[in-house]
């Protein structure tokens, strides 16, 4: 780069409380320009702070950097006029160091401190916020200029004025507007994404988003979307909507749990799912009723000649009674595609299968797809129920693990019959807890597959951590609504699911299969995520803007149009709810 760099500002500014769209936002992206020099230190200036450590912050984000031709650019772009120092929540407002000049890993002397470039910014829709321009995390990324974080690698003061001196070339030449595109636009070329993955000083998230997206790249061809965007999205499903399948068998697995085995009842072949997937049903257990849609795991060995789930009998369960009480061999159901990320890994390390309930639904299947390969693999088979009476597939699971050769089995129940004795019939009372593992030997480096009640995930979940086990060898499945993301947003009573406030719309029909609601579009909206929010739907979202990916959801049926279209577009059978609206009737997976 040539020419003088200079620092124009140094911007601090204190988390506050906003108002936005009728809640609260906690966030640090006020800043005000600073007299004098300031300190700058390991995780801050002084005199800063974060509203949300999750996305913002740390020793790898300790000090944001915008440029002041930048301001001018988009003074140009949004004919305005009226910007201030600080005002894209940047702490240092430079002269010079341009985003297509400066590269990750170039090293930088700023009065008595040393930097190092890390990571281009990430967009959130805080700044929209800031900006009064809900398009702008969009529209830096779009337009290649994001700024740059980077890290303190010596502690010093700085002040308005200081020259800013390049002190390092980082490795690759990489530059901060070149990193960003790789990530967030069309095209993730592998040459580059190896060049980006040599990089010692590209911090570790942006680390494991690129070699997702590398890992996608070297893979089969059939996987879209952006994996380093949303890596958890499991395979395009085989075929959009649902299709008529007929019950070719019901069996009853134990007290409250029985299973149903589909068939298709057309001429189009099945597709042969990965263990571990669900599928959707659209029931309609009254004629004068809309329908309703419920998802169950599949719980057989994977087969492309029939179809297996496995339903809790609920008190109250609509759905569940429906196909108890209702279902016969014979009746043709409305099924959806296999689909889900919940799915066996490939490897030799051990495999730890935990489940409690009907939860040992999606994990049986597992266990068939292991025992069938043979799998020399370590398997452990661990499993929570109240008693014998409401164990379901006891002896379907026993044999299964005969078939292994390296397998150990322990059966835990709360509350056994008089006549089911401990050490014959189950291995202990209780209930199953990191102590329990710990006192079984199960390998801490195993990957281990969880699924029950909330309970005991959030339990064995919060356990596991604790106990050291990486949190990307723990897999789990939810089979109601997941937890909402919705960074900075003050918490509030979680609400059940419901129809909107008002009138109701008149638009098509969008269904939160997971929620089990269905409710009609309203053009009041702006979005999916939009009216999902005035339903009390669990949603995920950061930047609102079709930027992060982290509204992806899967779309089981329908199809949308989107505004403004996605920057990259979500995987086959997805949809991004921020920025999208129906098309016609929709059913959506949340």
């Amino acid at each position: 780069m040539t020419g003088v760099h200079r620092l124009l500002a140094v911007n601090v500014g204190l988390p506050s409380e906003r108002a936005w769209h009728g809640r609260t936002v906690r966030t640090g992206i006020w800043k005000q320009p600073v007299l004098g020099r300031r300190m700058v230190r390991r995780l801050n200036v002084d005199g800063d702070g974060q509203g949300d450590l999750a996305g913002h912050g740390g020793e790898q984000r300790a000090v944001l950097v915008y440029q002041i031709d930048a301001y001018r650019y988009w003074e140009r772009e949004l004919n305005r006029d009226a910007f201030v120092l600080g005002q894209f929540g940047e702490n240092f407002t430079v002269e010079g160091l341009p985003d297509a000049e400066v590269c990750i890993g170039d090293r930088y002397r700023i009065g008595g401190a040393l930097f190092e470039v890390t990571q281009p910014r990430v967009t959130c829709y805080r700044l929209g916020l800031r900006m009064d321009e809900p398009r702008m995390a969009a529209l830096l990324v779009s337009h290649g200029r994001p700024g740059f974080y980077m890290r303190v690698l010596s502690e010093g003061e700085v002040a308005a004025g200081d020259e800013i001196i390049q002190v390092a070339d980082g490795p690759e030449r990489m530059t901060v507007a070149a990193i960003n595109a790789l990530l967030y636009l069309p095209g993730h070329g592998h040459d580059d994404l190896e060049r980006a993955l040599r990089i010692p000083a590209l911090s570790s998230g942006w680390q494991t988003s690129l070699l997702a997206l590398l890992e996608q790249r070297m893979a089969d061809g059939q996987a879209t979307g952006n994996r380093g965007l949303a890596p958890n999205t499991g395979p395009s499903p085989a075929w959009p909507g649902f299709r008529p399948m007929r019950v070719s068998r019901m069996d009853q697995e134990s007290a409250s749990v029985f299973s149903l085995s589909l068939v298709a009842a057309d001429a189009r072949p099945l597709t042969q799912p990965l263990p571990g997937q669900f599928v959707v049903l659209r029931l309609r257990p009254r004629l004068d009723a809309p329908s309703i849609l419920r998802s169950y795991s599949l719980s057989d060995a994977p087969s492309a000649e029939h179809y297996r789930i496995s339903v809790k009998k609920e008190d109250n369960g609509i759905g569940s009674t429906y196909l108890r009480d209702k279902a016969r061999v014979g009746d043709v159901l409305e099924v959806s595609a296999p689909r889900g990320a919940f799915t066996l890994q490939p490897g030799d390390r051990p495999v730890v299968l935990l489940s409690a309930g009907v939860g040992v639904t999606p994990v049986l299947a597992m266990l068939h797809a292991l025992a069938a390969g043979k799998s020399t693999r370590q398997v452990w088979w661990l499993y929570a129920a109240r008693n014998g009476r409401e164990h379901p597939f006891a002896s379907e699971s026993h044999h299964l693990l005969e078939a292994l050769a390296v397998c150990r089995r322990y059966i835990v129940y709360s509350r056994p019959m008089p006549e089911e004795v401990q050490g014959v019939h189950f291995d202990a009372r209780g209930h199953l807890d990191i102590e329990m593992l710990r006192r079984l030997g199960v390998p801490r480096d195993a990957d281990f597959y969880l699924c029950g009640p909330p309970a005991f995930l959030h339990d064995l979940t919060l356990g596991l951590a604790q106990w050291g086990v990486a949190s990307n060898r723990v897999y789990t499945e939810i089979f109601g609504a997941g937890p909402s993301v919705t960074p900075g947003i003050a918490s509030t009573e979680q609400r059940q699911p419901h129809a909107p406030a008002g009138p109701s719309g008149q638009g098509p029909g969008v269904a939160f299969a997971r929620s089990g609601l269905t409710v009609q579009w309203d053009s009041r909206f702006q979005s999916l995520l939009e009216l999902a929010e005035a339903c009390d739907v669990p949603v995920k979202w950061s930047c609102r803007t079709g930027v992060c990916h982290t509204c992806e959801s899967g779309l089981i049926g329908g199809a949308v149009d989107y505004r403004p279209d996605p920057l990259d577009q979500p995987a086959d059978g997805n949809v991004l709810i921020c920025c999208s609206r129906p098309r016609g009737d929709v059913v959506v997976d949340l």
